[in-house]
């Protein structure tokens, strides 16, 4: 693997609350240098990312329903748009989480595509999280079943933002369950270029990571002492 192909997984996030101006900036730049998928930033930051990254090949995300997932169908459907029209080409929505462990199917199901057309509809793609550490193993299957159904894009492990993040086991399981179109994205607890790769090889396609930096100069100082080339 290359540096460039590596770089070319992660999603660079920057999901803070108290997030500032030239912290978006920076994000934009930093994917810009290394080549990231794109940047992933809050609702309120996305035309600000936007403005940076404008005509590259680095992508804008967005989250939809973040963190907890409990927002209304139609609300999240109309977020997704919103986000869209200010630029946000990917959209990581949180399906309701509560509706799925309390045997809601149907009203899960209607929710993620809703925002699955709407993005569509648009241009754009969606990751759908299901916050994989609050789920049962019957769970994991169930939301395998409904993404798949929906034809999004990717599969995502977690929000980063509950008891735990991803796990090899679990993208290991959503790879094996998902229809062979949806994407795998791992994300939450990514620190290192060991726990990258250990995703990738699992069968994750997408890293949502906020020290992509740290992994990349991680990866190029290995890549150095080893004397291979990294482009």
């Amino acid at each position: 693997m290359t540096s460039a192909q590596l770089a070319s997984t992660f999603d660079h996030t920057l999901l803070k609350a108290d997030y500032r101006h030239d912290d978006i900036i920076r994000l934009c730049e930093e994917a810009l240098q290394f080549g990231f998928a794109s940047v992933c930033v809050l609702p309120g930051a996305v035309h600000e990312a936007n403005s940076v990254l404008d005509g590259s090949s680095v992508k804008v995300c967005t989250v939809v329903g973040f963190p907890l997932g409990s927002t209304y169908g139609p609300v999240k459907a109309h977020e997704c748009r919103e986000a869209i029209a200010r630029g946000a080409s990917e959209i990581d929505m949180v399906l309701n989480i509560a509706a799925l462990k309390n045997g809601q199917r149907a009203d899960v199901e209607l929710e993620v595509v809703e925002v699955v057309e709407s993005a569509y509809a648009l241009g754009a793609t969606v990751k759908v999280i299901i916050e994989t550490c609050l789920l049962t193993h019957d769970e994991k299957l169930i939301a395998c079943e409904i993404v798949s159904k929906a034809q999004a894009a990717f599969i995502k492990t977690s929000t980063g933002f509950s008891t735990g993040g991803a796990t090899v086991d679990d993208v290991k399981l959503l790879r094996s369950h998902v229809a062979p179109s949806v994407k795998v994205k791992a994300s939450g607890g990514i620190r290192t270029l060991e726990s990258a790769l250990s995703m990738l090889e699992a069968g994750a396609e997408r890293l949502g990571l906020s020290a992509g930096v740290n992994v990349m100069h991680e990866f190029l100082q290995r890549e150095s002492a080893k004397g291979a080339p990294v482009l």
